[in-house]
């Protein structure tokens, strides 16, 4: 039986028109601006959020420790939510890469407000790093993709302007808040001074994140990621994927949201779960009932064909993705409600 994989979004393969995009990409040699087919990615993501600029990498990660790089400096510190990727998955990189602290905010499903960052904002003291960027999520992973909408990140991009703080979204998975809430990424893109997308997730390339910013931004972060060892050569063939990616696969994400709603739904059903956590987009994160633990019913799951994560020593997390057809919902669906406690 072929194991059904709910562990994240980044374990999808290209499609096959996606491959044939790929085979036939023009190439060149990206460290002197020389591969065409990055720079139509580049321009094109750019032009998407109404920005300058954009920067292909090869990671989410790379894009995140880029731009909080570009936008401090040492003794600087960065405000973000406590379940934020930056601080959680990014092996402390804002210390190591940009000698900056950390300020961290227990918001609401991975997202915070206003009010809250500008209790967090470190008054002038030499004693005290001086806060200088505030790094939100969208859609929150470890918040259960909880998402922003705009009218939630206006007032932070009016507290940022007042206290002159550099904003910055870690968008890994945008577009997937973007089907539901149909705004526009033009806003979004006004909204921020840089922006990182990721097309590995949910679009379903094989590699690579965007960077996006003005034109001197952009221009910075190119020398970061040299010496982050970001330069690739012919990387367009990657690229290729990325803008069919956004052609091809941005409206089908309502289908993973609808999906990972019918699992939450199926699993506040069951016996064995004790909290599912609000399901907006493509996460499904529950809490199973003392003293069950994630380690016993990930075996139970793997028994039954579906591979998950553990998020926690009782908590298990679920992703839908572009490989994940409703077939396999069905299937999911009828082995959550037969497993037993």
């Amino acid at each position: 039986m072929t194991k059904i994989n709910l562990i994240s979004d980044t374990v999808t393969k290209p499609t096959h028109a996606m491959l044939q995009a790929m085979t036939i990409a023009k190439v060149g040699d990206d460290v002197f601006n020389d591969d065409p087919t990055i720079n139509a990615l580049q321009d094109k993501a750019a032009q998407l959020f109404g920005k300058e600029a954009a920067l292909f990498c090869p990671s989410g990660t790379m894009t995140n420790q880029i731009a909080i790089k570009c936008h401090t400096q040492p003794l600087d510190e960065v405000i973000c939510d406590h379940y934020s990727h930056i601080y959680q998955y990014e092996v402390g990189g804002y210390a190591y890469n940009s000698g900056v602290a950390i300020n961290l905010i227990v918001g609401t499903n991975g997202k915070i407000n206003a009010d809250q960052i500008k209790a967090a904002i470190k008054p002038n003291y030499d004693w005290l790093p001086r806060t200088r960027l505030v790094v939100l999520e969208n859609t929150a992973n470890k918040g259960g993709g909880s998402y922003y909408a705009l009218d939630e990140i206006r007032p932070i991009r009016e507290l940022c302007h007042e206290h002159g703080l550099a904003l910055h979204l870690d968008g890994a998975r945008l577009f997937n808040c973007l089907v539901e809430t149909e705004e526009s990424t033009l806003e979004w893109g006004a909204a921020f001074d840089s922006i990182s997308i990721c097309l590995s997730k949910g679009l379903g390339a094989p590699v690579g994140s965007l960077l996006i910013g003005n034109q001197d931004f952009i221009a910075q972060s190119r020398r970061v990621r040299k010496v982050m060892g970001g330069g690739m050569r012919q990387a367009g063939y990657l690229a290729a994927a990325g803008i069919y990616a956004l052609d091809n696969h941005v409206e089908r994400l309502r289908d993973d949201n609808r999906r990972a709603r019918v699992l939450g739904e199926t699993l506040q059903q069951q016996k064995w779960v004790s909290e599912v956590r609000p399901v907006q987009t493509n996460i499904v994160i529950f809490d199973l009932v003392s003293p069950l633990t994630a380690a016993e019913y990930l075996i139970k799951f793997e028994e039954n064909g579906i591979l998950a994560a553990a998020f926690g020593p009782a908590t298990v997390r679920f992703v839908t993705h572009l490989d994940f057809t409703e077939e396999m919902l069905g299937r999911v669906v009828e082995v959550l409600r037969k497993i037993q406690m």
